[in-house]
């Protein structure tokens, strides 16, 4: 499934609101952190229910969608509705 229509694309965001990450259409990302508006940018590839992140700095990160919940980083992301 491309990331186009891939069903885990919107808005994520930890329970205290401080990580904002948002998956968009066309395979990009843009995460906020507290007050700062896109602290981190870069792309992301979806296999199944897992995520593979490359900043625009070239950091790569990984992380999974179990049960509607994102696990990333050591970091626990639900969606916003």
């Amino acid at each position: 499934m491309s990331a186009d229509n891939h069903p885990h694309i919107g808005m994520w965001v930890t329970a205290d609101g401080y990580i904002r990450h948002e998956l968009l259409p066309g395979g990009r990302y843009d995460e906020a952190r507290g007050k700062r508006k896109s602290a981190y940018q870069g792309r992301y590839i979806m296999t199944g229910n897992h995520i593979d992140y490359v900043d625009d700095t070239g950091f790569t990160a990984d992380g999974d969608f179990i049960e509607d919940i994102l696990y990333h980083a050591g970091m626990v992301l639900r969606r916003e509705v």
